[in-house]
């Protein structure tokens, strides 16, 4: 594998992972009610603990995706 490729493969990874982001939290903010009344059917949840825990997993994921995918983009642009 390239140092091109490599570079390519992890500025996709980025971007559709951060893509991801945006679309949960889209739906998080226009289907909250739902989705939290769907997943209440299997947990006992309030509401708080609800978004806390859906605010949670967006900021673990992006944190994931800077250090896993945009930093080492990053410092291959710099050192390549």
């Amino acid at each position: 594998m390239t140092i091109a490729l490599l570079r390519s493969v992890l500025g996709w990874s980025a971007l559709l992972n951060l893509l991801l982001v945006v679309v949960w939290f889209s739906l998080f903010l226009g289907f909250h009610d739902r989705m939290y009344a769907w997943h209440r059917r299997w947990f006992r949840l309030s509401g708080e603990t609800f978004d806390a825990i859906h605010y949670a997993g967006m900021a673990w994921y992006k944190i994931a995706t800077w250090l896993l995918f945009i930093l080492p983009y990053v410092a291959l642009r710099i050192s390549a």
